[in-house]
């Protein structure tokens, strides 16, 4: 019988505190932000890189379908709340746990850095190739494409800052409660 690594049971067990925050991170969603600046793509990179298997991408996108009602009751009274590019940014959000999946199964301060930079380059580029395609406002051509892209440009200064924020809130509250637990404890016996 083959004998288990400490870090094999750390790795394949079911980890409520990474449910927790990821749950946190949507309810934060329903606190007053500015326009792009929410938890909503760190939460989907913290999920991919913590949780196992497929609650790691379920987790996150019912999340966002359970909350997403609840902010446009909240702030948004009389607008839908799910309309043509939900598909896009729920899209978007699978690929930032995929991300998490494959960028920070041993996370660090860089790699956190670097893979939030990258989900909010592509929550960027998804999302507003959506609003380019389906919303009506920019004619179908590559000038139109362009003029998309440059008029979104302001609000990925926000997603980019708060996938940054939230993601060290995320990936720093859960390395400090695995230490308060005593986990490190565990992974450092073998």
């Amino acid at each position: 019988m083959k004998k288990l690594k400490a870090e094999d049971v750390a790795r394949n067990r079911f980890e409520p505190w990474a449910l927790g925050l990821t749950i946190f991170g949507a309810f934060l969603r329903l606190m007053p932000h500015p326009w792009n600046f929410a938890p909503a793509g760190s939460m989907s990179l913290f999920a991919g890189s913590r949780l196992r298997g497929w609650p790691a991408y379920v987790v996150p996108i019912l999340l966002m379908a359970v909350t997403d009602p609840l902010r446009v009751a909240l702030f948004h009274p009389g607008f839908p709340a799910f309309g043509y590019s939900t598909p896009f940014i729920y899209g978007s959000l699978f690929l930032g746990v995929w991300i998490g999946k494959r960028w920070l199964q041993n996370p660090s301060v860089a790699r956190i850095a670097l893979a939030a930079s990258a989900v909010s380059l592509q929550f960027f580029l998804i999302t507003n190739a959506a609003e380019w395609l389906l919303s009506g406002t920019y004619p179908h051509t590559a000038a139109g494409l362009l003029a998309c892209y440059v008029a979104a440009i302001p609000f990925f200064g926000n997603t980019l800052a708060s996938d940054l924020l939230y993601s060290g809130l995320f990936f720093g509250l859960y390395a400090w409660t695995r230490r308060v637990r005593g986990s490190d404890r565990v992974l450092a016996a073998k």
